[in-house]
Parts: structure tokens; sequence; C-alpha cells
């Protein structure tokens, strides 16, 4: 049975279940986040032959913070087993490998899709969009199963672009029971695409917030305020979340919060958990 809650199986990555493509599909530069560089279509040095990485429980530590904050949303064992029907780019010839790798980078968006549809449907202020969000939703599934070439020249950012439309029209009615949306005294919660970078705002009231895209990386949000706040695409990284209350917050996935630091006293949505690496403080 297909689970299609928010987080669900379907909608998480399985690693057991791929052939390590995130570990070579993407590329990355030596940063704070990877500790070299590596070109896309390229093995990590770290992967081992069984798909696995060999450093998992050590990424912190040997500089691949990076590998800890992403998530392929269930791309990869999609890829994997449906689109390549389980056959591994090891295997295969070296064009086999490269279509894998492209094809990877365009189910992941469209599963991320999928996952923030899923939980738009999830909400009760969403419901006079509802129709057309199940609409989108089974849309955006049927063009993960098309086949490597239909896949490779789908035009995936003129499909993000339609679902973005439904996903604005989801934020604006969901924030608007917080104070928040387009309506008269929603505006000043608008902070869409903000450069709030290391921004002070300890005990900031946020309710209702649109944080879409904001850069929030090393912003001090310790005791705010964000019930009912989109945070699609907020860049969190190293935030300090202690002790907010991001209740009713949307479009949040565990990737942004693995990125943040916080506390056991920072109140989460029920469609994400604590990180481990977060611990109370005094």
């Amino acid at each position: 049975m297909v689970d299609r809650t928010v987080g669900g199986s379907e909608l998480r990555g399985d690693c057991a279940s791929c052939f390590g493509l995130c570990c070579v599909a993407l590329p990355f530069a030596r940063s704070a986040d990877f500790a070299l560089d590596k070109a896309a279509g390229q093995p990590c040095p770290h992967l081992r032959g069984d798909h696995r990485c060999g450093i998992h429980t050590r990424l912190r530590d040997e500089g691949f913070s990076g590998c800890t904050v992403y998530d392929c949303f269930g791309a990869g064992q999609k890829v994997s087993q449906v689109t390549f029907g389980g056959r591994d780019w090891r295997t295969g010839s070296r064009e086999d490998a490269r279509r894998v790798f492209e094809v990877f980078p365009v189910v992941r968006q469209l599963h991320e899709l999928l996952r923030y549809l899923t939980e738009a449907l999830a909400l009760p202020a969403a419901r006079p969009v509802h129709a057309e969000l199940r609409e989108a939703l089974e849309r955006t599934e049927r063009l993960t199963r098309q086949t490597p070439g239909e896949l490779v020249a789908l035009d995936v950012a003129a499909h993000r672009q339609e679902v973005n439309v439904l996903l604005l029209r989801t934020s604006d009615l969901v924030r608007a029971g917080f104070g928040g949306g387009s309506a008269k005294g929603g505006r000043k919660k608008d902070r869409r695409g903000a450069d709030l970078v290391g921004a002070r705002l300890k005990g900031a009231d946020l309710r209702g917030a649109s944080l879409r895209g904001a850069c929030l990386i090393a912003a001090d949000l310790t005791g705010a305020d964000l019930r009912g706040a989109d945070l699609i695409g907020a860049d969190l990284r190293d935030a300090d979340l202690t002790d907010a209350d991001l209740t009713g917050a949307f479009f949040l996935t565990q990737p942004q919060l693995e990125a943040a630091r916080g506390s056991a006293g920072t109140r989460l949505p029920e469609s994400v958990t604590h990180p481990a690496h977060w611990t109370a403080r005094r």
C-alpha cells in the first residue's frame, strides 16, 4: 500500500532501495558543507561497493554536513527500482549510467512537489483548493512514472511553476488563520525572499508570516513565534530555533531542520521530528 502521508515511505529516502544516486549524480564543491570537490556523475570516494556511505555515522565530523541535510524525498528508490527497473548503474554502459544521473535530479524535483502537495491536502484551511491540489498531485505522480527519455525532456520548471500557483493559494488560505495571508493586515507578514542573514529575531512575532525562500542563515529565532508560517524553501542553515514555536508552520521539511539549531523546547509540526543533533539548552 502506498504511504502518501507527509514523510511517508514513498516520500522519504530509502537508501537500502537506492543505488547511491545522490552520492554520484550530484556535484558538490569544497566548502563548509563539503570537504572536497566532486563533479556530477563522479562517485563520492566514500561510497562503498554496496552503495552505502562509508562515513555515514561521522559525516559532520568529516566535513560533510551538507550530506546530513539532504533528502531526495524518495526519488532515489523511484529512479532505481521503478524508472530503471532495479538495474544498477554500475553494471550497465557508461551511457546507461549517464542517463540515470540525468533522470535523478528531475524525479527529485517532482518528488519534492509531491511532498508539498501531500501536505497541502492535509491542511483543513486549504479545503477550497483541495480538488485542484489533488489533480496536481495525481498529474505529478504520473510524470514521475514516465520513461527516462520523457523525464529528461520534461520542462520541470514549467510544471513547478504551475504547482507553485496552487501552493501560493494554499499559503494565503492557511496563513489567514494566523493573521497572515494577503488580506488586509497580512501584508506586513510577507517576507518572501527576504535577506535575513544573521537577523536578530529573538522572540519575534512571525505568526502567519510568509518566509518562502527567505535567507535565514545564522538568524537568531530563539523563542520566536512561527506558528502558521510558510517556510517553503527558507534557508535555515545554522539558524537558532531554540524554544521557538513552529506549531502549525507548514511546508517545513526535515532537511531544513537538520541544517538548523534547536532544543528540546522547540515546538514543531507533527510532520517533522527533532533532529538527533539538537540538544536541550539551559
